[in-house]
């Protein structure tokens, strides 16, 4: 259990958590020099997981490339995004497993846009994407937010291997063997989880496998409102 990014300082953070997701490699992949040092840094039990390059997912209008301040060169655009069998998205994701393989992570995950939608070509890319990045030996955990049926989600990641990625407060996850879950938050990633909620929480994890990540804005408070009394059972 961890946050979506670095909450606090790196050094007080590991003294809290075991686990985070790294969100910088999302906006624009950092040098691997950093993921030397991040792994050095971090005890030898922590776990990173990681977000895929939004070059993989996102298409180049996306507002996130602006915010990452990347520069796209003019009539390249259109090969961005969207899991393209260019050599772009292939060359984002090979970059992506060398960040991911540095930090020895296991885990990577593709959060898609809402405007990646079920349509025939998007499902052909995502299967010919991950047909060949399922070689790559890492647990891909996939999070759909766009308007995908329950049927083909759950057929594609049985097909592909995949975790299908979401937040348990909204969804029931369909396929994976093992789950994770991101908590967003609701609207503009606001919600601050009461202890009920956590408890609600607790109570679903069971025996299974399961990463929980807090992706709101209380994530630290409220990850850690959950991992010390998870830790202790909950006292009953």
């Amino acid at each position: 259990m961890g946050c979506c990014g670095f909450s606090r300082g790196m050094r007080d953070y590991f003294k809290q958590f075991h686990l985070v997701e790294v969100q910088q490699t999302f906006y624009k992949l950092p040098k691997l020099d950093t993921a030397l040092k991040w792994r050095e840094l971090a005890p030898s039990d922590f776990e990173f997981t990681l977000k895929a390059s939004q070059l993989i997912t996102h298409p180049a209008t996306s507002p996130t490339y602006r915010r990452a301040g990347l520069n796209i060169q003019p009539g390249k655009e259109g090969h961005y995004g969207f899991f393209k069998p260019t050599d772009e998205v292939l060359q984002a994701w090979e970059e992506t497993k060398r960040f991911a393989q540095t930090l020895e992570a296991k885990v990577i995950v593709f959060q898609c846009p809402p405007s990646f939608r079920e349509t025939l070509e998007h499902v052909v890319n995502l299967r010919k994407f991950f047909k060949s990045a399922h070689a790559s030996g890492f647990l891909l955990a996939w999070e759909p937010r766009g308007e995908w049926s329950e049927g083909t989600i759950k057929s594609l990641c049985s097909e592909l291997g995949l975790t299908h990625c979401i937040d348990p407060f909204e969804k029931e996850p369909l396929q994976g063997e093992l789950r994770y879950f991101r908590l967003h938050g609701g609207p503009r990633y606001q919600h601050r989880y009461s202890e009920e909620e956590l408890r609600w929480l607790k109570d679903k994890l069971g025996d299974q496998e399961t990463y929980v990540l807090f992706n709101n804005i209380n994530m630290y408070n409220d990850a850690l409102a959950f991992v010390t009394p998870l830790e202790a059972g909950f006292g009953g």
